[in-house]
């Protein structure tokens, strides 16, 4: 039976629970992206955004990245239109993540049975969010405000969703991030090109 949009929602969290650590890789073709892949499965992380390109051949490349990495939880990044949410869908992705917080943007993904995560960073779009029934946002961009902000949202706001923090964060962010109450880290260019690799893989030794 396949899961509803909730369900999934509640399956990524509890994923997201269990290694909090997304990694995002950009390229126009996303075939170009392989050898990396390869080597985040080999350290065993588990969640990886695929950023979207309008590129012809995004879904099949997309479709054909997941058969030969089953162990890899694909998910769709920067996504900001809907043409990027059914992108997503068609290459079988579960979850896609966006900068934005768009309500039309939500309204679409929920009807391909896709878990949207949107972005945030004002109290006022945390609200929003909240009320457009997101159990999980991304703040965007974290490194602009610090680790200490989420936690200051909770007395004014009361409950908050589940939060990814991401966008100018390094390896060694994770842990103060995670410690100052984010349920998830997402690396991207903040990764070291040349350290990247053992940064990785002694973070993913400490969060296990």
């Amino acid at each position: 039976m396949s899961l509803s949009t909730s369900d999934s929602g509640l399956t990524l969290l509890a994923a997201l629970h269990h290694q909090p650590l997304l990694v995002v890789l950009r390229a126009e073709q996303p075939q170009t992206l392989e050898a990396k892949l390869a080597q985040l499965q080999r350290l065993g992380l588990r969640h990886v955004e695929l950023a979207w390109t309008p590129h012809p051949d995004w879904v099949a490349q997309v479709l054909e990245l997941g058969r030969r990495f089953p162990r890899l939880a694909l998910g769709a990044a920067s996504v900001c239109t809907a043409a990027g949410v059914e992108a997503a869908a068609r290459a079988g992705l579960a979850y896609v993540v966006s900068p934005i917080l768009d309500a039309e943007l939500l309204q679409r993904a929920r009807q391909l049975g896709l878990v949207m995560v949107p972005g945030v960073l004002s109290p006022s779009e945390v609200h929003q969010a909240r009320q457009l029934g997101c159990r999980l946002v991304k703040l965007f961009p974290a490194a602009s405000v610090g680790p200490d902000y989420w936690r200051r949202l909770r007395q004014p706001l009361g409950g908050l969703p589940a939060c990814i923090a991401a966008g100018g964060l390094a390896p060694a962010d994770v842990e103060p991030w995670l410690q100052a109450g984010v349920d998830a880290v997402a690396l991207g260019g903040g990764l070291d090109p040349e350290a990247g690799w053992d940064q990785l893989s002694a973070l993913l030794k400490r969060l296990h």
